[in-house]
Parts: C-alpha cells; sequence; structure tokens
C-alpha cells in the first residue's frame, strides 16, 4: 500500500474515534486535531492545524501543557486532569493521557487523548450543593423553600372551586397517607409539581427530603448518574458521591417529564420501585432505600405506552396512583379565582394597587383557552402589571401575543364598560382588534363630550397619561381627513 495512503487511512482511523485526539510535532505544531477536539476546545480544525499550541491556548505553557511536557521528557502522562483557556477565551477542562511518538529512536511528537469532564464536574458540584441542602432535613414551613429543590406548597395552596379538582384534591390527601408510588398526568402549566409538593407536605414525609428533578433537562448518561450515584473510578473523573435516591431516602423523589427518561434506564427506575435497592454506577453492592417516587408526564399515560416512550411494564408499577390533573380550560370557574389571587401576589411584589381588570378583559379570559393553562395565566397578569397605569388591567395591557391568538376570536358586544359609561360595541361578531378599537374610539369620545374636551381631565377619568390621549387623538383627526 503507498505511503499517502496508509497515512490517510490512519488519519481516518484517528479522526473517527469518539475521543479528542491532539498530535503535535518536536517542535509543538499542531499535525493532526479532530473533530472531538475541535468540539471539546470549542475551536474548528483549521485554527489549530500549523500552528504552534502555546499561539492557540495562550493560557498554557511549558510546563503546565501536558503534550509540551512529554516532549521534553519522553515520558507518558495517564489520566491528568488539565484546565485552560483556548484564544477565544472559552474555559476547558480534560482528563488526558499523552504519549511519545518515536521514530526508532528519535522522539518525533506527542499524541493526547483528552476527555471531556466539564459536565461531570458539573454534576459532582450539584450533587455536593443537594448534599449541603439536605444535610439537616428539616421540616419546612408554609412559604419558605421544601428541603431539597423548590417552593414548600400545602393543598390549601391549591385555588379552586372546581368539584373535578376538589374531588381530586380529596383523594390526593388520602393517597399522602401511604408511600405507594404516584404517577401524574397533566398539560404544560397545571401545576403538577405543585400537587406533588402538597401530597409530599400531607404525608409522614413531610419532615425528609423532597427532591425534584426534571428527566428531560440532562443527557441520559448524567441523569444514570444523578440518579443512582457513582463509585470512585467508574469512570474518568468520578468520585464516591450518592445518588438522588440516596440524598431523598426517607423522603419523596419527583421525577417529572417521565417519558423523557431513556428505555434502558426506565428498567433500572423498575428495578428499584421493584426491590427497593439502588446500585451505583461501577459499584458491585446494592443499598436499599425508602424513598416514595412520585412520576408526572404531559401526555396520556397510555399515548405514550403505545408509542414506546414509555415501558409497558414501568407504566404498571408507576401507576399505583394516577392523577389527571383538568387543563384550565375545563375548569373555567377558576380562571377569575386565580386572577384575583396573581392580582393579590403581584400588587404585593410590585408595590401597587391594581384593583381588577375591565369587562373587556374579562370576557376576553373567559372565550380564551388558555393552551398553557394556569403557568401562562399568572404570565398574562405579570406582563400586564408591567403595563398598567390606572387600577384597572384593560386589554392594551395585555401581552401582544395573547391579543393575537384572540384576534380571530368574536367576541359578544359587551353591555357596558368597566366604567360604567355604557358603551356598547358595534352591532355583529367582530374580532378581538376590531371590538377594542370601537371600544376605545367610544370612550374617547364620550369622554370628551363629558369634559368638554378638556385633555387633562378626560385622561384622568379614561386612567391613561395626557400624552397618550393626544396621541391617539390626533391619530384620530388624521384618519378622519
Amino acid at each position: 500500500m503507498p505511503m499517502s495512503e496508509t497515512v490517510e487511512m490512519l488519519q481516518a482511523i484517528l479522526g473517527a474515534i469518539d475521543e479528542g485526539i491532539h498530535v503535535v510535532d518536536a517542535n509543538g505544531i499542531s499535525i493532526f486535531y479532530n473533530h472531538v477536539a475541535a468540539k471539546l476546545d470549542g475551536l474548528t480544525p483549521e485554527e489549530v492545524l500549523g500552528k504552534p499550541l502555546l499561539e492557540v491556548f495562550p493560557s498554557l505553557d511549558r510546563h503546565s501543557s501536558t503534550l509540551l511536557t512529554v516532549i521534553a521528557n519522553g515520558e507518558p502522562i495517564f489520566n491528568k486532569p488539565q484546565a485552560y483557556t483556548n484564544w477565544r477565551g472559552v474555559r476547558v477542562e480534560t482528563i488526558n493521557t499523552t504519549l511519545p511518538v518515536r521514530v526508532g529512536k528519535r522522539l518525533v511528537g506527542a499524541v493526547e487523548v483528552a476527555k471531556d469532564i466539564g459536565k461531570l464536574k458539573e454534576l459532582s458540584e450539584k450533587l455536593l450543593d443537594l448534599q449541603a441542602k439536605i444535610s439537616k432535613p428539616k421540616k419546612a414551613k408554609r412559604g419558605q423553600k421544601a428541603v431539597g429543590d423548590g417552593l414548600s406548597f400545602h393543598f390549601a395552596d391549591i385555588l379552586t372551586a372546581n368539584d373535578r379538582m376538589m374531588q381530586l384534591i380529596d383523594r390526593a390527601r388520602r393517597a399522602a397517607r401511604t408511600s405507594s408510588p404516584v404517577l401524574i398526568y397533566g398539560e404544560t402549566g397545571t401545576g403538577k409539581e405543585l400537587f406533588v409538593q402538597s401530597i409530599h407536605q400531607a404525608s409522614a414525609r413531610s419532615s425528609q427530603p423532597f427532591i425534584a428533578q426534571n428527566c428531560a433537562a440532562l443527557p441520559a448518561t448524567l441523569l444514570e448518574s444523578l440518579l443512582f450515584g457513582t463509585v470512585k473510578g467508574s469512570f474518568t473523573g468520578a468520585d464516591d458521591r450518592p445518588g438522588l435516591f440516596e440524598l431523598a431516602d426517607g423522603g419523596t423523589l419527583f421525577l417529572d417529564e417521565l417519558n423523557s427518561m431513556p428505555l434502558d434506564l426506565q428498567a433500572k427506575l423498575l428495578r428499584v420501585l421493584q426491590d427497593g435497592e439502588i446500585r451505583r454506577i461501577g459499584s458491585s453492592h446494592s443499598t436499599r432505600v425508602d424513598v416514595r417516587v412520585i412520576a408526572a408526564v404531559n401526555e396520556p399515560p397510555l399515548a405514550l405506552v403505545s408509542k414506546g416512550a414509555m415501558r409497558t411494564d414501568l407504566y404498571y408499577r408507576i401507576n399505583v396512583v394516577s392523577f389527571e390533573l383538568p387543563p384550565l380550560r375545563d375548569r373555567r370557574e377558576d380562571v377569575f379565582l386565580l386572577v384575583r389571587h396573581f392580582l393579590e401576589k403581584y400588587n404585593q411584589k410590585f408595590q401597587m394597587r391594581v384593583q381588577g381588570i375591565s369587562d373587556e378583559v374579562s370576557a376576553l379570559f373567559s372565550r380564551y383557552d388558555w393552551p398553557g393553562n394556569v403557568r401562562e395565566l399568572e404570565h398574562v397578569i405579570e406582563a400586564a402589571m408591567n403595563m398598567v397605569e390606572g387600577d384597572l388591567i384593560e386589554a392594551e395591557h395585555l401581552p401582544l401575543h395573547l391579543l393575537d391568538r384572540m384576534s380571530g376570536i368574536a367576541l359578544f358586544p359587551a353591555e357596558k364598560s368597566s366604567r360604567g359609561m355604557g358603551l356598547v360595541p358595534k352591532t355583529g361578531q367582530l374580532s378581538l382588534p376590531e371590538v377594542l378599537r370601537d371600544v376605545e374610539e367610544q370612550m374617547i369620545e364620550q369622554v370628551m363630550r363629558e369634559t368638554e374636551g378638556n385633555i387633562l381631565r378626560a385622561a384622568k377619568l379614561l386612567g391613561i397619561p395626557r400624552q397618550t390621549l393626544q396621541y391617539k387623538l390626533s391619530q384620530r383627526s388624521g384618519a378622519n381627513r
């Protein structure tokens, strides 16, 4: 085989390896640098090849660079941590094995195999934080942080006048007396974690840890380490660390978006639910844990099983007690109860005195489907509180995305405005922008007549700045020319 083909084959082999490979010659000039190494360093091969190592990585020197150290002394270095900053200012942390390259007895360069430990270090730090939080577990008072992560909620914090929700709360109070697994289904924003924390707080485990983990927030390998823990040496950079099951021992572990967990990891979770034992990654010993597992999904569980996103055996094991939280569109009697609650919350937070919402906003809220559920309603109220200038939230204060969604929904004519002026939109089924424009024009006309054209008094009655009213009047006069 010709030498050129041999070199090409060698480069193809090194390029296909799923670890960072960096080769320099005896002068410290980069002669090979694969795509994995480039990804780790946040660079491209073109930015590295043919250049002196210290030019590309200025935070290193001849003593701290493992490649240059091996060139200097000819001795290999195994599994040495290295932290450095590339010329773009990106911080990189790796574990390196660096070997001398010889032709006969002559040292011609060095090759380095690098593994990224940045994420593993982040995992270790997260576990240390969790350990610190629960080192002295105590019962959280209402309004304080729960032991573990998130705010502490109780059933009394769930505001509802809906019969179905009240029945679910009653069932959940009874389920809180046991330690059986629980599966909760609800659309995004329906308050699943509030429900889960309420179960924990009403249980005999309330003085023990409550830990929540979103299964979609981490890659599968890190999620497994986080849940089950590691032993020193099980993989590069690993140390003896407890997982969330050990940290939650005696308490509750909430696994949100369970369907995002890989199927092989679901199998390990199933074994924990069946046996009550966990095994750290790299360990041959099992540890018993007493943890109540509550899981949540935002799609119908049986649909997840049908499409292969959830193991059938796990579904039947974890679905001992199940709850399906209704979306806000199916509990419309709760909308204005929640509106009052969020007004009080943000009045206190923003030091404001907003009294309520206008009739137009009430009509809009009554007909909106709230795809983001309670979370969306809260965000809408918060956004409006940032825009309101008077003591009522008007349609003009609402977020644009909400008005855009409502633009094709017809509103029934209102009998009177929020300020009792007897204003009625034009007859017929109108889109939201048309209704708002008609109501605004009629309000301005009537107030201007009542104040005999006094713009300052009219602006005060309308609850808007004088400049805003002047602008609206100028726009109307321009349109009438």
